[in-house]
């Protein structure tokens, strides 16, 4: 029962991030610059992606030319490779947007956690790093999300068991991404923010599986990044690491 009421509470997070941002129109606004760039990115390579997802499929698949349902097979293929990619995109889409927009974030972020001027080093000399910590945390994604991707094609299991698992990952990570800011203001490193990260796993999963959820719909990810970045500038400062 705890670790329900921790999930729910971890949605609620990022329901209170969707309220600041209501009352904060200005700071909202200010929020959508770098994920309507962000999202045009990934627009753009997704449509490459969907149009050249058959020509992958046949290439990847030399061994099915022989096949009576080889076009079948291979048309399988080419959704689930372009399914594939949207859920990388989904996942990847948050570090993306807080390495574009890190300056807009950063005084974002700074704004729900009660700091009127962010401390530490300008954004521009802590880049470097977020693209370092960016890239350690797509490794992890990968890890995970690939063999989730083959196991997809297992009858029953890829419809059922896969997805729940694939959803979990992709929130956590999408709550390490998005937790960052404020926990870097704090002076956590990366391996101490996976730790507390784990040891509030269903407020993590909470949080990040709904975020998760919404950045799947078309469009939504962009309107709703300000109030994910907000929502874990509260989860880190009243939960995480207060």
């Amino acid at each position: 029962m705890r670790s329900l009421r921790d999930f729910g509470s971890g949605v609620g997070f990022f329901l209170r991030g969707v309220g600041w941002v209501a009352r904060n129109g200005r700071w909202w606004l200010f929020g959508l610059i770098p994920a309507v760039i962000a999202f045009a990115v990934y627009v753009v390579a997704l449509i490459l992606l969907g149009t050249n997802a058959m020509s992958l499929a046949e290439f990847m698949t030399p061994f099915a030319d022989s096949w009576s349902w080889a076009q079948a097979f291979r048309v399988t293929v080419a959704i689930a490779l372009f399914l594939g990619g949207l859920a990388l995109a989904v996942v990847t889409f948050a570090a993306i947007t807080l390495t574009i927009g890190e300056p807009f974030y950063e005084k974002l972020s700074a704004k729900v956690d009660g700091v009127e001027e962010a401390d530490g080093q300008p954004w521009w000399r802590t880049l470097p790093r977020s693209v370092k910590d960016s890239l350690v945390t797509l490794m992890f994604v990968l890890m995970f999300t690939v063999p989730l991707f083959f196991l997809g094609f297992v009858p029953v299991l890829g419809q059922t068991v896969v997805p729940v698992l694939g959803a979990a990952v992709s929130g956590f990570f999408l709550t390490v991404e998005l937790s960052t800011l404020g926990m870097e203001r704090r002076g956590l490193l990366r391996k101490d923010r996976f730790r507390l990260l784990r040891g509030n796993l269903p407020v993590t999963l909470g949080f990040g599986v709904a975020v998760f959820l919404l950045f799947m719909v078309p469009l939504v990810a962009v309107v709703a990044m300000p109030a994910a970045v907000a929502g874990a500038a509260l989860m880190v400062r009243e939960r995480l690491a207060p």
